[in-house]
């Protein structure tokens, strides 16, 4: 089966970042963005974040739009797209509000993670071995058999490093607040990588909006710019 398009969220500060040092959440879309955002996770068939981000920001993960589930539904669709996450160690807590909202949930995770995820999660979400390490090219491949044609990755910054170092990413939604963070230990949209090309390659822009005070920038990185 064919590997899933996979679109890369997120939303940064000016200088970079996905969030401070603090102990809430950074709020850093708009409202206009975060309907934008809830509009790209209607269209997507699985949304994907890492084990990080469920333990800090402990999400729900969902459409929230009742209409924009509706229509999912009246499609054939299920009224919620599949949630995946990754957790190497598989440490994570039955208790998040991830496993208990929505529909289908995937955990994918390895060798050493995966009999204590299964005894964690049983009812909960399939629990899916990727091997020795966690194998982004296998997980894709795994949920092309499960039918996700499309895959919205929602962060953290290890996870969009993991998957645009390895080549894997079709589109970046980048999202711009018009904030300065300013903290040179706060997360980041990327880690240090080596990334397809090197830093002299030039992904191809697709498109620049306006949201609100927030300027939208769409990037193929597949695709190198002919400028």
């Amino acid at each position: 089966m064919p590997r899933p398009y996979v679109l890369l969220s997120v939303a940064t500060s000016v200088d970079g970042h996905i969030d401070d040092t603090s102990a809430d959440r950074l709020l850093l879309s708009n409202s206009a963005d975060f309907d934008r955002v809830d509009e790209v996770r209607a269209q997507s068939d699985a949304i994907l974040i890492g084990a990080g981000t469920m333990r800090s920001d402990n999400p729900r993960l969902l459409v929230n739009s009742e209409e924009r589930r509706a229509a999912r539904v009246a499609a054939g669709k299920s009224a919620y797209p599949l949630k995946v996450t990754i957790s190497a160690s598989g440490d994570l807590d039955s208790a998040l509000k991830f496993w208990h909202h929505g529909e289908a949930k995937v955990a994918y995770t390895t060798d050493a993670g995966a009999e204590k995820l299964r005894e964690r999660l049983a009812g909960l979400a399939d629990v899916v071995s990727l091997g020795e390490t966690v194998d982004f090219g296998r997980l894709l491949d795994d949920l092309g058999k499960r039918g996700v044609q499309r895959l919205m990755v929602e962060g953290g910054g290890s996870v969009h490093t993991a998957f645009l170092s390895a080549g894997l990413v079709d589109e970046i939604h980048l999202a711009i607040a018009p904030l300065v963070v300013g903290q040179g230990d706060a997360p980041s949209f990327l880690n240090p990588a080596s990334y397809p090309g090197g830093s002299t390659r030039r992904m191809t822009l697709a498109e620049v909006r306006a949201v609100g005070d927030v300027a939208l920038l769409r990037y193929l990185p597949k695709q190198e710019s002919g400028q």
